[in-house]
C-alpha cells in the first residue's frame, strides 16, 4: 500500500522540547508495557506531567508515538544483523536474529501488527525503520540460503510471517507462553529448513 509518508518525530534542538519530548516517550514506553499500544494518550501525557496538546505536538498520532517508542529496538536489531553475519556461520546467525526480533516485535500487546502493516505502507511512521529490518532480513536470509541451509524457496517476506506469528503468539497467549512460543519456533524453523517439503493449504 502507497501513501504519502508520514511524520516521524524528531528529538527537539530546545532543551525545554527535548526534556518534554523524553519525558512522554518514557511515560509511553512504560504505559504501553503495561497496557499495549491502545493506552491512553492523556494518561501518556499527565504522567509525563505535560498537556495533550504538548503530547500532540511532538506526536501527532498514536502510531507516531508508538514508533518513536521502538524506534531504538529496530534500529539495535538492524546493526545486529550485521553483527551476528559476521561473527557467525549463516544459520545460526539468522536464528539468533530472528529469535531477538521476536522479542521485540511482541515488547507490548498491539505492536506486531503496527509492524506488520508498517513493513508495506510508506503511509505509516515506522514504515522506514521497517524497510532496513526488511534489507537486514533478506541479507541474513541469503546468505543461509547460499550456505544450504534454508530452502531456497523461503522468501524474506514468508521469514518476516514467521517472525509475526510467533510474536503475535507470544504477545497474546495467556498461559505456558515462552514453552507454546518456543516450540511453534521451532516448528517453524523446522519448515525453513533446506529439504522441507512445501505443501498447498486448501479447504475440504
Amino acid at each position: 500500500m502507497k501513501r504519502d509518508r508520514a511524520y516521524v518525530a524528531q528529538r527537539p534542538k530546545r532543551a525545554d522540547g527535548q526534556r518534554n519530548y523524553d519525558a512522554v516517550l518514557s511515560a509511553a514506553a512504560k504505559a504501553f508495557a503495561v497496557e499495549g499500544a491502545d493506552a491512553s494518550l492523556a494518561d501518556i501525557a499527565s504522567a509525563a506531567g505535560v498537556a495533550v496538546g504538548t503530547l500532540y505536538g511532538h506526536f501527532p498520532s498514536r502510531e507516531c508515538l508508538v514508533e518513536a517508542a521502538t524506534r531504538d529496538g529496530l534500529d539495535r536489531l538492524v546493526r545486529h544483523a550485521d553483527d551476528v553475519s559476521q561473527e557467525m556461520d549463516p544459520y545460526p546467525a539468522l536464528v539468533d536474529w530472528m529469535k531477538r526480533t521476536v522479542l521485540h516485535y511482541s515488547t507490548f500487546r498491539g505492536l506486531v501488527g503496527i509492524l506488520a502493516k508498517s513493513m508495506y505502507d510508506e503511509g505509516t511512521p515506522s514504515h522506514h525503520s521497517c524497510l532496513a529490518m526488511h534489507a537486514a532480513g533478506h541479507k541474513l536470509l541469503t546468505a543461509a540460503h547460499r550456505a544450504g541451509t534454508v530452502r531456497a524457496d523461503c522468501t524474506v517476506d514468508e521469514l518476516f510471517d514467521v517472525l509475526s506469528a510467533v510474536a503475535w503468539l507470544r504477545e497474546t497467549a495467556d498461559h505456558d507462553v515462552e514453552g507454546r512460543c518456543s516450540r511453534t519456533f521451532d516448528i517453524m524453523l523446522a519448515g525453513m529448513s533446506a529439504g522441507a517439503p512445501r505443501s498447498e493449504l486448501e479447504a475440504p
